[in-house]
């Protein structure tokens, strides 16, 4: 699933870094700590690579 907003995109690169080893876990904060929980490596680098072209930088809470 792609990114609906910039935030977002950044943080599944953040947990993606975290799941990959490159950073340690308990740098993670907010989003990206669920993200980690919750996703796996393959879901994470979907997300992470959609372009932030044209995204939002927070997605709106109606969408």
């Amino acid at each position: 699933m792609p990114a609906k907003s910039a935030a977002q995109q950044k943080a599944a690169g953040a947990a993606l870094s975290a799941k990959r080893g490159d950073t340690r876990k308990s740098e993670l904060k907010g989003a990206s700590k669920g993200m980690y929980d919750s996703m796996s490596e393959k879901e994470l680098e979907k997300m992470a690579s959609t372009s932030r072209k044209d995204k939002p930088e927070h997605k709106s809470k109606k969408d």
